[in-house]
């Protein structure tokens, strides 16, 4: 995607703690020549070699899968926090814009076996299940519920190009204390989240 160069986070760690917390993402190929997109939770992981992995899994019935092969790579997009930024909280004249962050990852496919479907869908259950306060375990439930995992294809994507946007009012510096003022009294959970990645930006 097209970043401004001071709009850029080449801060890989911090970034892939975004898609940690932000792992439900949009999945994108080709089907019959025209861009497909999926929308699913996309799971940061590793390999063997050390390696980063997405890890995921769609329904059979959702032709994306069929076309793997012949569009071996990939994107993953993955939206953050938003918010529109008036123009009004500058002390300067200037166009309205919005700040976001966003990361588009980029890497080849494959498809996984049933083994191991089974075995990131123990991963990915048990990650969110974590703070429930019933929480299931993909290991208690029945084999007739089981059986729906024949209705899935899963895959992981080798990482090859991670680009992260961090578009926090860069270059606007002087102004931080007053945007980020006027966006926590928006009252949004995307304002108070730009405010937030906004003063840890600048501190």
């Amino acid at each position: 995607m097209y970043i401004p160069h001071h709009y850029i986070n080449k801060n890989i760690e911090e970034v892939k703690d975004f898609l940690k917390e932000n792992s439900f993402g949009i999945l994108v190929n080709q089907v019959e020549g025209k861009p497909w997109a999926t929308h699913i939770p996309l799971e940061l992981d590793v390999d063997e070699d050390g390696n980063d992995l997405l890890v995921s899994h769609i329904a059979k019935a959702n032709p994306q899968w069929k076309y793997f092969e012949e569009n071996d790579e990939v994107l993953c997009i993955f939206n953050g926090p938003q918010s529109y930024i008036s123009s009004s909280w500058y002390t300067e004249e200037e166009v309205p814009t919005w700040n976001y962050i966003a990361v588009h990852v980029y890497g080849k496919i494959k498809i996984l076996d049933e083994k191991e479907v089974l075995a990131s869908m123990h991963k990915l259950v048990d990650k969110y299940e974590a703070n429930s306060k019933n929480p299931i375990s993909v290991g208690n439930l029945s084999k007739k519920t089981m059986r729906q995992i024949k209705g899935v294809v899963g895959f992981k994507i080798k990482v090859d190009t991670i680009q992260a946007a961090y578009k926090l009012s860069q270059g606007r510096e002087h102004d931080h204390h007053r945007i980020i003022s006027q966006l926590k009294e928006q009252e949004t959970p995307g304002a108070a989240e730009i405010a937030r990645q906004m003063k840890n930006n600048s501190s």
